[in-house]
């Protein structure tokens, strides 16, 4: 008899932890079943073996199935969460891009999602452009030049919308900036003039958006706008007089180089006649013994050198005076 009762209440404890364990899945499986979702019992018994939170995939399950969409199944979202994605993210997702009437499967949502790319906030760019400035940094103006030398400070706004399509590998924003601040360098550098920038701005954003700068990026750009300019420094008027000063140094220091030459010359010239001068008495002496000079003519030229002295020294007291 007691053998009995102790099998009796040991099958009441196992059947009483059965349903303990079973009951929280019971709940969910109701749950589904209600919101017309099929999902077997055992499949959800199954997603917490697995270490996947069943709860998560059958609240997503239903709301995709609430959604209209069937062609996803609980597998598919095993396999992604199991793959390290956010299940949840992706089918806020797919049920956003449905109702947009976007183009997003399963498959390349979850590539995006597993990518690191943000792919509900892609899809709510995709319905509602984002305006990205240009430069990034409020501080920060892009500065271009006009052919007449005249400097012009910038800032961009650009208008885009996500490019699901090349969401996966595509450029990001520091991209679609750095090509439109390279797009207004270059138009504003083919402008003959300033003014034909102040006077139709317009006219750089749309060159500039016909380049096609969003090619191989993960958004459409839908509109460059300028949203303010300014007139900076006369850039042609500095790099002229920079020039001009080079120049001029250059041409001093071309003057030193023949002044230098000149003063050379001239040592050279006074050497010379150092030298010429030093031969004079030889001259003298030699020409005496060939009877050529007589002592008359050697006192005559005595004199005139003292005279030439005498001269010589009163001039020069007379420039001292």
């Amino acid at each position: 008899m007691e053998i009995a009762t102790f099998l009796v209440l040991l099958t009441l404890g196992v059947i009483a932890f059965v349903l303990l364990i079973v009951g929280r899945f019971i709940s969910l499986w109701f749950q589904a079943f209600v919101s017309g979702t099929h999902i077997s019992l055992f499949n959800i018994i199954g997603m917490s073996m697995r270490k996947i939170p069943p709860r998560m995939i059958v609240s997503s399950m239903i709301n995709l199935n609430k959604a209209g969409i069937k062609d996803i199944n609980a597998s598919d979202l095993e396999t992604h969460y199991l793959a390290g994605g956010r299940i949840s993210d992706v089918v806020r997702s797919v049920i956003a891009a449905d109702k947009a009437n976007i183009k997003l499967d399963w498959r390349r949502a979850t590539a995006i999602d597993l990518a690191g790319r943000d792919v509900f906030d892609a899809v709510r760019t995709s319905v509602n452009p984002k305006v990205i400035d240009c430069p990034s940094n409020p501080h920060q103006m892009i500065s271009a030049v006009a052919q007449n030398g005249i400097e012009l400070l910038v800032r961009v706004r650009v208008t885009v919308r996500t490019n699901i399509a090349q969401l996966v590998g595509g450029a990001t924003e520091e991209t679609i900036i750095a090509r439109v601040g390279e797009g207004i360098v270059n138009a504003i550098g083919s402008a003959e003039t300033h003014y034909d920038v102040l006077k139709n701005p317009q006219s750089v954003s749309e060159l500039v958006l016909s380049k096609g700068l969003d090619a191989q990026t993960a958004f459409e750009i839908l509109s460059i706008d300028i949203a303010d300019i300014h007139v900076g420094k006369n850039v042609g008027a500095l790099l002229q007089s920079e020039q001009a000063l080079a120049d001029m140094k250059v041409a001093q220091a071309r003057a030193e180089g023949r002044k230098a030459m000149a003063v050379a010359l001239e040592q050279e010239y006074k050497a010379k006649v150092v030298e010429a001068e030093s031969k004079i008495p030889l001259a003298i002496a030699s020409a005496f013994e060939r009877g050529q000079l007589g002592i008359m003519d050697y006192n005559r030229l005595k004199n005139i050198q003292a005279d030439t002295e005498m001269r010589l020294a009163l001039a020069t007291d007379e420039e001292t005076i």
